[in-house]
């Protein structure tokens, strides 16, 4: 395989930082894909659904992609996800990835109408063959199960280039170990989610998560205990963290808009604003997500990390 990227940990997913008039803000954008660099974490990917992508034009999602390449300069991995309903218009948001520097590129199952597993095997062939870089398919798909092992399989078998797949329904860890033993290596799982199964993942085979920017730093200390054979701090640390986790999770737009909020806490973008149709917390709702952050900033000075 060419080009292949060797990743394994935690890959954020870098949030597009809008102004309070929801213009991109560039600055705050070069600032968070700096510190994911600094800390050092296992790649970083954009402009994906934690980026708001479905509200961005295609021109700001070329920004947002020439900005993470260009602010990350080699020091880990970027995949740029190139999402469109169409697999011919994913192809073309794939090359020109590809041509602006994308180690990785990425894209996501259109889940909005049922489609055939031969469709969507057909869908994810011409997005590979559009590119040489290596692919991450990532499923969603609220309405039933993500993908399985013979998915994989023969996906793998179809595009060399396949080298990632990103996964975040319950309960998958038979899933995991069936993909796990199928692929022989030549796929490497990744969950999704918030990192709400990663326990689980991790002892199943998966080689990273992809979380929100926000608490990264944290779950990159529980994946790394957890691969090291610390199952107790991996275990007590990621407990601390789960009722964040789980309240942001409730819904999407809510999940952008904490993920925004504790950013800003953290002194990483300038403004939480999320681009409008979106889920406004009310005041008191907020009020408890502005305690889930006061916690995560104790954990965080507990731990040693610096923000």
């Amino acid at each position: 395989m060419s080009n292949t990227v060797s990743i394994h940990g935690v890959v954020p997913v870098i949030p597009t930082p809008f102004h309070p008039d929801e213009s991109i803000d560039v600055d705050s954008l070069r600032n968070v894909v700096d510190w994911v660099a600094g800390k050092e974490l296992a790649a970083m990917c954009s402009p994906a659904y934690g980026s708001e992508f479905y509200k961005l034009s295609e021109a700001e999602r070329d920004q947002v992609v020439t900005i993470a390449v260009e602010a990350s300069s080699g020091r880990v991995p970027v995949i740029a996800q190139a999402n469109h309903a169409s697999a011919r218009l994913a192809s073309e948001l794939a090359k020109r990835y590809d041509d602006l520097g994308a180690d990785v590129i990425s894209f996501a199952l259109p889940r909005q109408f049922g489609a055939s597993t031969p469709d969507l095997l057909n869908y994810c062939e011409t997005i590979a063959n559009a590119t040489q870089r290596p692919i991450l398919v990532q499923d969603f798909n609220p309405g039933g199960t993500s993908i399985g092992a013979d998915f994989v399989v023969e996906l793998s078998n179809r595009a060399d280039n396949f080298q990632f797949v990103k996964l975040e329904d319950p309960m998958m860890t038979d899933k995991l170990v069936d993909i796990r033993d199928r692929v022989e290596g030549r796929v490497s799982i990744f969950e999704g989610w918030g990192g709400l199964y990663m326990l689980e993942g991790i002892a199943a085979g998966i080689q990273g998560v992809m979380p929100g920017v926000a608490i990264a730093d944290l779950l990159d200390v529980v994946f790394s205990a957890a691969h090291s054979g610390d199952h107790s701090k991996a275990h007590d640390l990621f407990g601390t963290l789960l009722p964040f986790i789980n309240f942001t999770l409730q819904d999407f737009e809510f999940f952008l808009q904490i993920e925004k909020r504790t950013l800003l806490r953290r002194g990483l973008i300038e403004s939480a604003t999320v681009r409008s149709l979106t889920n406004s917390p009310s005041p008191s709702v907020m009020a408890h997500v502005d305690y889930l952050i006061d916690q995560i900033e104790r954990i965080i000075e507990s731990s040693g990390l610096n923000t």
